[in-house]
């Protein structure tokens, strides 16, 4: 939706201008024909937007409240079950996030093998953030980019327990196999940090990422409640 305003592009289903922050229905208000005048509903008058049904807003309204209730309720599960509960690592999520941590080893593989290995770890995280970049600045949608905020934080999650796993080789991998059953290598977490020679931190780096993915998804949640708000003052305005 072009603002009649400033003249700047905005999501189609845009209530306000996010450069110059004008409210597009008090504009509308000011443009609105002669009641006695049946303009073409589909386009309107010239330079005047079309109108957005009411319950199409709405609707978006409760949808943003329920994905900002899931976000609070089930990231603050998935945060304080803690690494050994590895929540984020047994939910449905997971099976998202693996797919693209497998498309990392395969993308990265022509910059060496030490590359290769780190890139299911940076595959699974870099995703949600070209997501996240994606709506923020393609389609300007800043609520989907807060969600997709909220799954990058997932995924610091999700590999915490894979980090603190790496001496002691217990988690089932993919195809079956465990880490201290399985040729070197084949767990990421065990190689990686044996070749910088950080395997004895495989705990407190764990706690790091853990915390990283905690952090976060709080600040996300936050994000996300902020433009719920401003929304929610928008339609009492």
């Amino acid at each position: 939706m072009t603002c009649p305003k400033c003249g700047y592009e905005n999501q189609a289903d845009s209530e306000d201008c996010l450069r110059c922050g004008v409210i597009f229905a008090k504009i509308r208000q000011g443009l609105a024909p002669d009641p006695g005048v049946c303009p073409d509903a589909s386009n309107g008058e010239p330079g005047q937007a079309p109108l957005e049904p009411v319950p199409a807003n709405r609707l978006q309204f409760w949808g943003r409240a329920a994905a900002l209730v899931v976000m609070i309720v089930w990231g603050g599960k998935l945060i304080f079950s803690g690494i050994a509960g590895n929540a984020a690592g047994e939910s449905w999520l997971h099976l998202v996030n693996l797919p693209f941590h497998e498309a990392g080893h395969v993308v990265f593989r022509p910059l060496g093998q030490f590359i290769t290995t780190l890139g299911g770890t940076l595959g699974q995280l870099l995703v949600p953030l070209l997501c996240m970049a994606t709506l923020l600045l393609k389609t300007r949608d800043p609520f989907g980019a807060a969600v997709c905020f909220w799954w990058f934080g997932e995924n610091f999650l999700d590999i915490a327990p894979y980090m603190n796993d790496a001496r002691a080789g217990q988690l089932p991998l993919l195809g079956g196999n465990f880490g201290h059953s399985s040729p070197y290598g084949f767990h990421d977490w065990e190689y990686l940090l044996t070749e910088t020679g950080l395997l004895r931190c495989d705990h407190e780096l764990a706690v790091i990422s853990h915390g990283i993915g905690s952090l976060t998804m709080t600040l996300s949640a936050g994000w996300a409640g902020y433009l719920l708000y401003r929304q929610l003052q928008r339609r009492s305005a």
